[in-house]
């Protein structure tokens, strides 16, 4: 007996220090606290979060900013869904887009379209009949084609080589002046001949008298703003605002197990390969005190002496009738480290520093880049949210 009792006494003695050194190895490693963070509480960290969750996944998305829904984000001002960053539209032809989003929102039935203002005279977006009709007093459609094919023939183009002459080949020479020229040097910050001919592949021409801006089937704002929206898209979710990736690193290395990095894809490597270059934009709000300042939710300022490419009026994304209204003005500026970046430069350069990049991200196993700066590319909306289910499908499926 008590050979026995020793030899059980021995076996306690054994399994406790095994069960201390598995703690203590376990302490050592710091299981992550998470499969996923998401770098970015946009519509493609967003989206990519909602997936992961719905599958199971622990899930902790984090952003720089102050709020979640990235540069669609939206805020009350005046009864009124203001556009922080910029008039955005939801539309799609992707039925699987559109009804993904109407998981989160009721979206209503605004129809984009857009005038150009240039220098007293208004014309309708996208060019269309109404468009021929006030700029030279045609009346059917093949008046307008001979119109243009007249001047596109003046111009004797045959090989464009520059924006300029990309434009004048395929407008002609009004068109271009009033409605292009000044629009696109204000975007770019540079004169139409020194950009290139590829920036512009076609300027669609429609020979009807329709202003709708966009050919596609589904197309509305999300009744209550897009942070309203991305809100119920995070709900059950982590989320942080104000808190910086490098910062989470350095106080939790190991919070996740993967990430999902939605920021631009240099600065997550210390530009280290150098920087890519954007775009960026400044924005001017006000209120102002009467009930309708322009009666259309966009006009865009075509000629070059104006300072700013377009002016919003948020009230009329949703039909408002609100006592006063919020108009924004938009410029567009130069951009550098630290500004916010808007519209990627795809020129040769970037796209080929962006290429090494990519290669370098393809052999990281840890993190994986989404997104319009995780991939360099300017999305819309539809698109950033069908490649985030296509990540997530991708992602998940291999997670499984």
């Amino acid at each position: 007996p008590e050979r026995r009792i020793r030899a059980r006494e021995g076996m306690r003695v054994c399994l406790q220090t095994l069960q201390s050194r598995i703690v203590a190895g376990r302490k050592g490693r710091r299981m992550p606290s998470y499969d996923y963070l998401i770098v970015g509480a946009g519509l493609s960290g967003a989206t990519f979060a909602r997936e992961a969750t719905d599958a199971g996944k622990r899930v902790l998305v984090i952003d720089r900013r102050p709020h979640v829904a990235g540069n669609v984000c939206t805020e009350e001002v005046e009864g009124i869904q203001v556009h922080r960053f910029g008039a955005h539209i939801f539309h799609t032809s992707s039925r699987e887009a559109w009804d993904y989003m109407n998981r989160f929102a009721e979206f209503n039935n605004y129809v984009n379209s857009p005038i150009a203002y240039f220098r007293g005279e208004v014309y309708n977006m996208p060019f269309n009949m109404n468009t021929f009709s006030r700029m030279w007093g045609v009346v059917t459609p093949d008046e307008a084609k001979a119109k243009i094919a007249a001047q596109i023939a003046d111009e004797g183009i045959e090989n464009p080589e520059n924006l300029e002459e990309q434009a004048l080949s395929l407008v002609g020479r009004d068109i271009f002046e009033k409605l292009v020229r000044g629009y696109t040097e204000k975007q770019w910050g540079r004169d139409c001949r020194d950009l290139p001919a590829s920036i512009i592949r076609r300027l669609p021409c429609r020979f009807t008298y329709d202003n709708n801006y966009f050919n596609d089937r589904y197309q509305g704002i999300p009744i209550g703003g897009y942070t309203r929206m991305v809100e119920r898209m995070l709900e059950g979710i982590d989320v942080r605002l104000n808190v910086e990736y490098r910062d989470l690193m350095r106080d939790e290395p190991d919070v996740a197990a993967r990430i999902v990095y939605c920021g631009p894809i240099d600065e997550f490597y210390d530009f280290d390969l150098g920087t890519l270059e954007y775009r960026s934009l400044r924005f001017e709000t006000e209120v102002l005190d009467e009930e309708n300042h322009q009666g259309v939710a966009v006009v865009n300022y075509t000629d070059r002496e104006v300072p700013y490419t377009r002016v919003i009026e948020h009230k009329h994304f949703e039909f408002g009738r609100q006592p006063k209204t919020v108009v924004t003005r938009e410029y567009p500026v130069s951009w550098k480290p630290g500004d916010e970046p808007y519209y990627p430069i795809n020129d040769a350069r970037n796209t080929a520093l962006h290429e090494k990049y990519a290669h370098r991200a393809d052999a990281d196993p840890k993190v994986v880049f989404a997104g319009r700066l995780g991939g360099y590319k300017y999305y819309d909306m539809d698109k950033a949210v069908l490649a985030a289910l296509e990540l997530a499908r991708t992602e998940l499926g291999a997670a499984s």
